[in-house]
């Protein structure tokens, strides 16, 4: 079986940092709580900068990244507007954060584990694992804002 090549790294990075940019901003106008608001923030600040170093990234490499389409887009919305009208406590928005992150995290621990070792892009790799490291202390972060 053929390992993942550091071009579809690249594109699973964009892909989980597109995903969770747009949660959080769906996300965030349903969310009353200034210190949940001010976490919302900075997660989405970390995402935007990796997301735009993935960008200058594929760039560099004449990689064109996709984004998710306007159905997965529309779907997120309205899973998270249905879910979020029904209870928008502090408890359940983290839980909704717990369960994206960790998406993030089994899709890029999936990605890395099977990387194909030869002709890998070091840069990229780096990259993906940055990423891994801060949806695990986002992870961790909801965690400690459910109980």
């Amino acid at each position: 079986m053929e390992g993942k090549k550091w071009e579809e790294i690249l594109a699973e990075v964009h892909r989980n940092c597109q995903l969770a940019l747009r949660s959080i901003a769906d996300i965030l106008p349903e969310t009353q709580e200034e210190a949940l608001r001010e976490e919302l923030m900075r997660q989405h600040e970390d995402y935007e900068k990796m997301s735009g170093r993935a960008a200058l990234l594929a760039k560099d490499r004449g990689i064109e990244l996709k984004n998710p389409g306007p159905i997965k887009k529309a779907m997120m919305w309205s899973s998270i507007k249905m879910s979020t009208l029904a209870d928008n406590s502090r408890a359940h928005i983290a839980e909704m954060m717990v369960r994206g992150t960790v998406t993030g995290i089994t899709a890029l621990k999936s990605s890395l584990g099977e990387v194909e070792k030869a002709n890998a892009d070091e840069e990229v790799l780096s990259l993906a694992k940055e990423l891994l490291a801060a949806e695990e202390r986002f992870e961790k972060k909801w965690k400690s804002l459910i109980a």
